[in-house]
């Protein structure tokens, strides 16, 4: 078998600190003390702290030995659909760390803090650019909390003008958290079907649309991997009732530089930068999630917003539409500076040239592997190109059995089982960053899993075997996770 550039199963049988320490071993020469012995009560004084012995290269060789354990975007390639786990570029971690930037102290008065509130301020510009839409706060801390935001914005909206609405739009091709983010919110999540080609249709959406609706929510390109092509169409029929038009832009890799969400016809569109501008994403954090909004909403954005009256930046506090704070601070600042140095060094040329490469990657995969994985949907894609175990069904070889057999070979899996819209999901996504040699090893190794189902299906159910810990159950897993050795 090939493997791939990752972990390619190096197994080492690290014992604890504590196994490995041995009297009279020191990792250190601490001074002499030239402050006299104290004479302390004896009731303070306990048994010290049982802290293992060890010399410099026992801690050192330990911990550098459980890093290899790891699997991370420095270490190989990661096809995780969704997620856009892509590359990012060293130089924006430099300047976020930079003394100027972590040494700025929130609180600080407006005076004090020019060069942090032009950040954000240009950064509020260039994400309105970038959208196409007219006003941005970067408040919100992740997706799901610019969701949020959005849906605040929805009701504030509807409230101003003396209506109140309860339910809301939701394609089943949504992501997740957009359910729960309209509940959150007071409204009831209506579920429409993705039609015979993976996108919305039409009069289904007229249908539903009513005075009730507080208007729709439509991640696009959706998490099929396919672009809303009637999204224009089914705006005008949500805002002829009244209701607005909520953009998930998770997947902004995918259009970013190419589509203008306004002219889409979106009221309301949050982003993740730490999925498209540059931030190292994963272990649930760090995240950024900032609203992009029409200019009629402008007023419900999250306060205070960063501004500049034209001698210095400030932040604006005097909003009485606004939907209040989402954040105790301005946001997550060190997610902002990276995501400004990204645009930055990008430009907007090259911006359009990430989302082009991202698309012709996806596009190649799904060219590749079409006729030894299932096509969920034969028709061009976007950034992600979904498949399904429906060929290996009939030799009981599940998606969850390929993904772990990729381990065995040095990968990361991709993600599986979403969109629930599809049986036995594999969502790939390569993202802009992968050379072309990197997408051919991992489509050869793709291709060799497909024929070992066929001719030994024993070995993916009994994968992964190239790793300290083999596969779990993983209800049990879950429910009583053992977190030591």
């Amino acid at each position: 078998m090939k493997y791939g550039p990752g972990r390619s199963g190096l197994i080492m049988e690290e014992p604890l600190l504590w196994e490995k320490g041995r009297p009279g071993r020191n990792g250190m020469s601490i001074p002499d003390s030239d402050v006299p012995d104290a004479q302390l009560a004896a009731d303070l004084c306990g048994e010290g702290p049982d802290f293992p012995d060890l010399s410099e290269v026992d801690v050192v060789r330990h911990y550098t030995r459980l890093s290899q354990w790891n699997f991370g975007v420095d270490t190989g390639m990661y096809p995780l659909g969704s997620c856009t786990m892509k590359y990012n570029p060293k130089i924006n971690e430099k300047h976020a760390a930079s003394e100027g930037i972590t040494s700025a102290h929130p609180m600080l008065d407006d005076e004090y803090c020019q060069g942090t509130l032009r950040i954000i301020y240009e950064l509020q510009n260039y994400l309105a650019a970038i959208t196409g839409l007219d006003a941005v706060s970067v408040q919100p801390a992740a997706g799901a909390h610019g969701e949020l935001a959005g849906m605040l914005i929805f009701a504030a909206y509807h409230k101003s003008r003396g209506k109140k609405r309860n339910k809301i739009l939701i394609p089943d091709t949504a992501h997740g958290t957009n359910p729960a983010s309209a509940a959150l919110c007071g409204y009831k999540p209506v579920s429409i079907k993705s039609g015979p080609r993976g996108i919305l249709d039409v009069d289904q959406v007229r249908e539903l649309m009513d005075e009730e609706c507080a208007g729709i929510m439509i991640t696009n390109p959706n998490t099929l991997g396919l672009f809303e092509e009637n999204i224009r169409e089914i705006a005008q029929i949500v805002h002829e009732k009244g209701g607005l038009v909520y953009g998930d832009g998770a997947n902004m890799n995918a259009v970013m530089g190419i589509v203008d969400m306004k002219k889409c016809g979106v009221d309301v569109l949050h982003l993740n930068l730490h999925k498209t501008f540059s931030t190292p994403h994963g272990g649930g954090g760090p995240g950024s999630g900032p609203v992009c909004v029409v200019e009629e909403l402008a007023g419900f954005l999250p306060s205070p917003r960063v501004v500049f009256d034209g001698e210095q930046y400030r932040l604006e506090d005097e909003r009485p539409e606004s939907i209040g704070r989402m954040h105790c601070f301005h946001g997550n600042y060190g997610v902002l500076v990276r995501a400004l140095c990204y645009i930055l060094t990008m430009g907007a040329e090259n911006l359009k040239k990430a989302t082009q490469y991202a698309v012709l990657n996806a596009c190649y995969i799904k060219v590749k592997l079409k006729n030894h994985l299932h096509l969920a949907y034969d028709r061009p894609c976007m950034h992600e190109a979904v498949f399904s175990d429906k060929k290996q069904q009939e030799y009981k070889v599940t998606t969850l059995d390929i993904a772990k057999r990729l381990m065995d070979s040095g990968y990361h899996p991709p993600t599986i089982y979403f969109p629930l819209v599809v049986h036995g999901a594999i969502m790939i996504e390569p993202t802009e960053t992968e050379s072309l040699e990197e997408l051919d090893t991992f489509i050869e190794v793709v291709k060799e899993i497909v024929a070992e189902a066929k001719s030994d299906a024993e070995l993916l159910k009994n994968a992964p075997q190239r790793f300290k810990v083999k596969r779990l159950d993983e209800t049990q897993a879950a429910r009583q996770p053992c977190l030591c050795g």
